[in-house]
């Protein structure tokens, strides 16, 4: 038999008996019977001598068990002859009554230290296996100590926890140095899994050798619970609100919660919310909910609706109740409330009941005093405990975290619908058909349709047949920068009707932003206005001449891509951004052959993907080279081979090919500033509608001819040019020299002139006048097909 530690013995009654050894053999069979064994036992030496030890001491070999039967409360060592792996034997020695001595009621204290700790104690030997465990510990496993003693934990209750429980048993046996785990585990003794603090040390003897091992496991499931708590709350800080998505927000909430808070958990919001609408009072009779976002711990099954399902919920509904009342309610599905509710409403009942859902919470989502919609938290009876009072105070806070999060991404929702409504209607729709180019455009707000931007572009048709290619960028986004974008582009266009070089365009539009920036209170906005630090290009392009003339602020300068492929990015001097003031911007004039390609763009285009500019420019003239069947199909390839992930920038992309007008379209002739050659003018104006097969024309265009040739040989300086251009409209243009801009007026009867300008204003639909360097144009243009009748 094996040595036992000192233990008070169950004995019946006390006895005072002298000290007795006896020794046994390996088998332990008593060989020496000591005198005052006999007294002890009541056995005569020829009755002991051979007798099994086991027969002298009680099961636990904690006490003498008398001849008669008796177990006498008296003190009990065993101790080993030789080694204690192989002992040759045992020495017993026993006398005397436990805590009649120092040493004895030491023990015992030991003892009952042992068995009556509150903590749960276990002890292993140098094998691993159990030797001692202590009353806590047997209870919480649920079984008894002879059951356990000699065998291996997991051998006893398999599974991994316990598997690597008995992995850090073995290790602290190898390496002597104590360890501690935090399982969160069911023990076979216990009803709910619970988390355990385990210390795992190292049992010494006096030389430091490890002869086993202890093991200590505290329940602290309840700071584990707080801790739970703060550590979900914590998450949903800095988890929640990363989105200005409704439907986003709402699917974080649902990650952070399920499955270390709850089973299933679904977000349902009234309608309004979606579109960035602020929802009316609740009604007290059903309401319906569109659901944001919906979670399970478990595999989705068929019957739970996924989100953008609408549900109907009826005034019995815990979901319809904390709506109205704007309170939370918790409760079991055996509650009377839950009870009455699944009767009126199948449809859930049938979802709650395939779940196995065994109790619920539901809190409203309000924020601002507004009602939101609602979140509803449930837990099957497979998995969590039932929700306890102190769940309701979690959901509460992480509800009122997700309604100030929900809310502002509904205002945000708000925001960029009115911001995209604002710039769409700002922007042209589709390509512009002009007779100068064809053009293709391309807007992409950063983040796809998360936020309107400040991008801008435009196609301005001009007299002559000309046209003006606007591109811009302003600083930011949403409702503010769509507004800038809204007036740089109100004034591009005012001032490209009054027919100015890009230079001077530039120079007059850098005025307005930086009056404009006088005016604005931007302690008030509490932003740097948008059009402050804004850039810009304006180009001109003349199909009759194949002239392009353009000039920029700060923008990026455009790329070009003749019909033999050649080129690259345009030399244009570069100018300062708008708003900055009494800087110049000049002006590059270029010769461009029928079909070149002009590329203008923002930068987010060029540095789309965290490419450098340098790269993304040599990307863009790659994409431009690529063989399209259309401008239309090129646009879309340049934006899928340089931006085809995410944005963080957006993105305005306008492609314009040019034509260059034949003589079958501009008829031109250099006259003298002799007033014979008006007539001479008249004629050569109506021959050449006779070629064109414009005769109904002619009688308006005589007239405009003729006041506008006089006029130039009467008040202007030579040399005079009259141009004809046919396109969807007649133009007649006269240069000269001069840079004195006629005035209309209404001339009185008394007057002998001033009816020139007023009659051409009267037959041509428009008219006006352009500055050249060499001096002016004066042009007026008619419709085609259409005859003139006098007013």
């Amino acid at each position: 038999m094996r040595p036992s530690r000192l233990a008070p013995a169950s004995a019946d009654v006390h006895f005072d008996a002298p000290e007795a050894i006896v020794v046994t053999d390996a088998t332990g069979r008593v060989t020496h019977w000591s005198a005052g064994a006999p007294a002890l036992w009541g056995y005569a030496p020829e009755d002991a001598i051979g007798r099994p030890l086991a027969d002298l001491v009680t099961a636990d070999a904690t006490a003498v068990r008398h001849r008669d039967g008796r177990a006498l409360d008296t003190r009990v060592r065993v101790f080993p002859l030789g080694s204690v792996e192989q002992p040759a034997g045992f020495v017993l020695v026993a006398g005397g009554t436990p805590g009649s001595g120092e040493e004895a009621g030491n023990g015992a204290l030991v003892k009952w230290t042992f068995d009556q700790h509150p903590t749960a104690l276990v002890i292993y030997d140098h094998e691993a296996r159990i030797q001692r465990l202590n009353t806590a510990m047997s209870r919480i496993m649920g079984y008894g100590e002879d059951e356990m003693r000699g065998r291996f934990l997991a051998e006893i209750v398999p599974g991994s926890v316990y598997e690597e429980i008995e992995r850090r048993i073995r290790r602290v046996l190898r390496t002597g140095q104590a360890e501690y785990t935090e399982p969160f585990v069911r023990t076979p003794g216990e009803a709910k899994a619970h988390a355990w603090f385990m210390d795992i040390f190292p049992l010494k003897d006096a030389a430091g050798r490890v002869r086993g091992v202890a093991v200590s496991a505290s329940d602290f499931s309840q700071q584990y619970d707080f801790r739970e708590r703060l550590a979900l709350l914590s998450e949903a800080r800095t988890r929640i609100g990363s989105s200005l998505d409704v439907e986003g927000i709402a699917q974080e909430l649902a990650e952070v919660v399920v499955p270390r808070f709850a089973d299933v958990v679904s977000v349902d919001l009234l309608e309004p919310v979606f579109h960035g609408g602020v929802p009316g009072p609740v009604p007290s009779g059903p309401v319906v909910l569109r659901r944001a976002a919906h979670r399970t711990a478990f595999v989705r099954d068929t019957h739970l609706q996924g989100p953008d399902a609408l549900h109907r919920y009826p005034r019995s509904s815990p979901i319809t109740q904390c709506l109205v009342d704007g309170r939370s309610v918790q409760h079991a599905v055996t509650d009377q409330e839950i009870v009455r509710w699944l009767a009126d409403d199948p449809v859930h009942a049938e979802q709650i009941r395939a779940g196995g859902v065994h109790s619920l919470i539901a809190v409203p989502v309000r924020a601002h005093g507004a009602t939101l919609g609602a979140v509803v938290f449930g837990r099957r009876a497979t998995s969590l405990e039932p929700f306890g009072p102190e769940c309701l105070a979690i959901t509460e806070d992480l509800v009122d975290r997700v309604a100030i999060c929900l809310d502002n991404a509904r205002q945000f929702t708000r925001d960029r619908g009115i911001a995209l409504t604002l710039q769409r209607s700002l922007l042209p729709r589709g390509p512009t058909v002009h007779p100068a180019a064809e053009t293709a455009v391309r807007y992409l707000p950063a983040g796809g349709e998360v936020q309107a931007g400040g991008d801008w572009f435009d196609v301005i048709p001009l007299p002559g047949a000309r046209v003006g290619l606007a591109i811009g960028d302003v600083v930011g986004h949403g409702v503010h920068a769509s507004a800038t974008m809204g007036r740089l582009r109100t004034a591009v266009r005012t001032l490209a009707d009054l027919d100015l070089p890009p230079d001077e365009l530039l120079t007059h539009l850098d005025d307005i932003v930086t009056h404009a920036e006088g005016g604005q209170d931007t302690d008030a906005l509490g932003e740097i206005p948008g059009d402050i630090g804004a850039t810009c290009v304006y180009a001109v392009y003349d199909p009759v001449y194949g002239t392009c003339s353009l000039a920029r602020a700060g923008h990026p300068a455009p790329l070009l891509v003749r019909p033999d492929d050649s080129g690259g990015v345009v030399d244009v001097p570069v100018g300062p951004p708008l708003g900055l003031g009494s800087l110049p911007f000049e002006a590059t004039e270029l010769t461009l052959p029928a079909g070149s390609l002009l590329a203008l763009f923002t930068d987010g285009l060029v540095t789309a993907g965290g490419r450098d500019i340098d790269d993304g420019l040599a990307a863009l003239r790659s994409a431009l080279s690529q063989p399209a069947s259309s401008l239309e199909e090129l646009a879309d390839t340049v934006l899928d081979t340089l931006c085809p992930g995410p944005r963080d920038d957006d993105i305005a992309l306008l492609l314009a090919r040019t034509r260059v007008l034949d003589r079958d379209h501009v008829a031109c002739w250099e006259l003298t500033a002799d007033p014979s050659v008006v007539a001479e003018a008249r004629k050569r104006a109506c021959d050449q509608l006779g070629i064109w097969g414009l005769e109904e024309e002619a009688f308006v265009t005589e007239l405009v001819v003729s006041e506008l040739v006089t006029n130039a040989i009467r008040y202007a300086t030579g040399p005079i040019r009259l141009q004809l251009i046919k396109e969807s409209a007649l133009i007649c243009e006269v240069s000269d020299g001069s840079s004195i801009a006629p005035h209309l007026r209404r001339a009185r009867l008394s007057d002998e002139g001033g009816r020139g300008l007023f009659l051409v204003a009267q037959l041509t639909r428009r008219w006006g006048t352009r500055y050249t360097r060499a001096g002016k144009t004066i042009w007026g243009e008619q419709p085609i097909g259409e005859a003139y009748s006098a007013p």
